[in-house]
């Protein structure tokens, strides 16, 4: 009877093999950069987990909450699920990979309000500092809702007590100030795309310019007619044409002109931005967030330098800076090319100044403010 069995496709099985390796790698490589908080949350919902079932134990056993106690933790376990499957993110897109850590937070947020509701008084008692550690992380000192969870703190911790009410208001403020954290990191998510979509549209256009110089030299060369001794030259980034009695004509100056001239003139604004870039890693403070907001903004600064440093040429050609007009030799070209890609540092520093003003926005246990000047 075996014999009759049709034997499997050895390439149909080889080929699934290799499409699942395929998608494992791809997977695998959308989690390089915050593959340590993917992590870092799985241990948090194994946490919430054995807490969780710590508390509805105690809630099942209270006569005054067993009527909805399984109500709450039925919704607490689904959250939990959501957010491990979050982190499994098979069908999220790999270009966006740090969204299902947002996604998961969001998720263990959800589990932790709906503990509060589940919580018996005593357990809310053990609760109430990181309640209020929370609130003070995200609200003004004068706001009416960090002033009554302090009022429900000292009341719960003297008497052992908690009124329904008092119950709703320590949930609903603590889930506030979660979605306040997460709106937070979720402006910083938006710079670093906006950031994102700026630097490669610099890109493109400074390799638009390259490609349509090289096909069209004499269309607008980045040449200069100095004059020596009573006759002009034309001297241009790689190339410097005959001298003339006269001011050289437009034609001669477009046939002086080489196709690699913003090509050379890009290249050296791209290194010179590179190296503000680098100097400029001294200010730079880390993020324990998934969004990498230095890498983006070191990257704005190299399209900025390759498009600052011919622009800024360009400018000189045209008199814009008097006495700079007509330099001398190819090598005068480079050494000003350098200062203008360098000179980036002048429109990005204020892309850096949001950047960090945005980090700093961010409030958790380790951040230096305490909620005085953020707004609800």
């Amino acid at each position: 009877m075996t014999e009759n069995m049709p034997e499997p496709d050895q390439s149909e099985e080889k080929d699934k093999i290799e499409r699942g390796w395929w998608k494992r790698r791809r997977w695998a490589a959308a989690e390089l950069g915050p593959w340590e908080q993917k992590e870092g949350l799985r241990a948090r919902i194994a946490e919430l987990e054995a807490i969780l079932d710590a508390v509805a134990m105690r809630a099942v056993a209270d006569p005054g909450r067993s009527d909805v106690a399984p109500t709450y933790l039925a919704k607490a376990r689904h959250e939990l699920r959501k957010a491990d499957e979050a982190l499994s993110h098979h069908a999220h897109p790999a270009v966006r990979g740090a969204a299902h850590l947002g996604v998961a937070q969001s998720h263990l947020d959800a589990t932790q309000n709906l503990i509060i509701w589940l919580a018996s008084p005593e357990d809310i008692k053990a609760m109430i500092p990181q309640l209020v550690a929370l609130t003070e992380e995200h609200f003004p000192t004068k706001d009416p809702r960090r002033v009554r969870i302090k009022e429900i703190a000292k009341l719960v911790q003297s008497t052992g007590e908690l009124s329904l009410s008092q119950r709703a208001f320590l949930a609903e403020t603590a889930s506030l100030a979660r979605r306040l954290l997460h709106k937070e990191t979720l402006h910083v998510r938006s710079f670093v795309r906006i950031v994102t979509a700026v630097t490669g549209a610099m890109l493109l256009i400074a390799i638009g310019i390259a490609i349509a110089a090289f096909n069209w030299p004499g269309m607008v060369p980045l040449c200069f007619t100095p004059q020596d001794a009573g006759r002009f030259m034309v001297v241009c980034p790689t190339h410097s044409g005959v001298s003339t009695l006269g001011k050289p004509h437009t034609n001669q100056i477009a046939h002086t002109a080489q196709a690699q001239d913003y090509l050379v003139i890009e290249i050296v604004g791209t290194v010179s931005a590179a190296i503000a870039s680098a100097a400029s890693l001294r200010r730079i403070r880390g993020t324990a967030l998934p969004y990498n907001v230095p890498l983006v903004i070191s990257a704005l600064k190299l399209p900025t330098g390759a498009l600052t440093a011919p622009l800024g040429l360009l400018l000189m050609r045209g008199g814009f800076v008097p006495g700079l007009s007509s330099l001398d030799s190819s090598a005068q070209i480079i050494a000003w090319a350098i200062v203008f890609g360098y000179s980036q540092q002048l429109f990005t520093k204020f892309v850096d100044s949001q950047g960090q003003a945005l980090l700093d926005s961010v409030h958790g246990p380790t951040s230096p403010h305490t909620g005085e000047d953020v707004k609800p």
